[in-house]
């Protein structure tokens, strides 16, 4: 069998918060924002909450879905860009919170909201190599966003963690495919609160760019259609780009909408595709191929093709929350 995705587990924290009572506070038109971004309300995390915990619950999560025995992970590949420290990994406190053996690999990642499917990439690679039998990739964050700024409206929390490996495995990886460009769009300087952002760079020459170039890449490649994929998941900064990014590429709404996870949770950065993902795994049905687009600024995007295998319905039944019931 090919390697693919083994198990998921996703995070999401109980809080919200209304776009409308977001707008109150800065004296905006709560209808207006809604209808800029399409986001609803967004998570957020408490205060005994970050980057760290969050990853921790996804990835016992997943671990409990797929029935993985700790001891078997050979890789921890975290992404995030809201690490608690400035300088001590997320990946080492993973290895033990969540039992791992102290030999296992263990790697942060960077690359704004990519680094967790970079992740993916690299643990994927591991597996396919026969150095190691399962690895474990986590996009994490509890995005910052300057209060009455435009991120105020959608940066939100959560985690997401995937199990890789070829036993067991739910979905396959059937292809894979980047593009990267140093594109000014986004960024946070060291010691600085908050991020900043290239206006003129935000849309056309970042995010579109990069996430309708990686799709069509991969169907280029690997003589893909729309018509060949049951769902798209892209990253979703708000909730028009992705829709946006789908027609471009001529996927109908349908098979958008069910990975549609930044209505009423926002933009989770690391998680964001990530958690679309999960979201239509929850629901696929063996022999569905999906398509997942994932966006870093800076900037780059990560598209895979998967194809859901026969084990989807087990992992389907496990008694693990389901991100619409967090």
């Amino acid at each position: 069998m090919r390697t693919g995705i083994v198990s998921w587990g996703a995070y999401i924290p109980k809080y919200r918060i209304r776009t409308e009572d977001v707008a109150a506070t800065w004296g905006d038109d709560p209808q207006r924002i809604i209808d800029m971004y399409l986001v609803y309300e967004k998570s957020v995390e408490g205060y005994d909450e970050d980057a760290v915990t969050m990853a921790v619950e996804a990835a016992r999560r997943a671990l409990k879905r797929g029935k993985i025995d700790p001891k078997r992970i050979g890789a921890v590949y975290s992404g995030t860009e809201s690490k608690p420290y400035a300088v001590k990994p997320i990946s080492s406190i993973l290895v033990d919170a969540l039992g791992l053996a102290n030999n296992t690999f263990a790697v942060d990642m960077e690359f704004a909201c990519k680094a967790g499917s970079d992740g993916i990439v690299a643990v994927a690679s591991l597996v396919e190599s026969g150095k190691i039998e399962y690895g474990l990739a986590v996009g994490t964050d509890t995005s910052q966003g300057e209060p009455g700024e435009h991120l105020d409206y959608s940066a939100s929390s959560g985690g997401v963690a995937y199990v890789v490996g070829r036993d067991g495995v739910a979905a396959e990886f059937e292809a894979v495919y980047t593009l990267v460009s140093d594109t000014p769009d986004f960024w946070r300087r060291e010691g600085s609160p908050y991020p900043m952002h290239g206006e003129g760079f935000t849309g056309e020459p970042a995010y579109f760019r990069h996430v309708v170039g990686a799709a069509r890449g991969l169907m280029e490649k690997y003589g893909y259609k729309a018509s060949d994929f049951a769902y798209a998941i892209f990253h979703q900064p708000n909730g028009r780009f992705p829709m946006r990014a789908a027609s471009i590429l001529g996927f109908p709404a349908d098979k958008v909408k069910p990975g549609i996870v930044v209505t009423h949770v926002g933009n989770t950065y690391n998680a964001s595709a990530l958690m679309g993902l999960a979201r239509v795994l929850e629901v696929a049905k063996p022999g569905d191929r999906i398509l997942l687009v994932t966006f870093g600024s800076g900037a780059g995007s990560n598209a895979f093709a998967l194809k859901v295998t026969d084990v989807i319905e087990e992992r389907q039944k496990a008694d693990v929350p389901k991100v619409d019931e967090m």
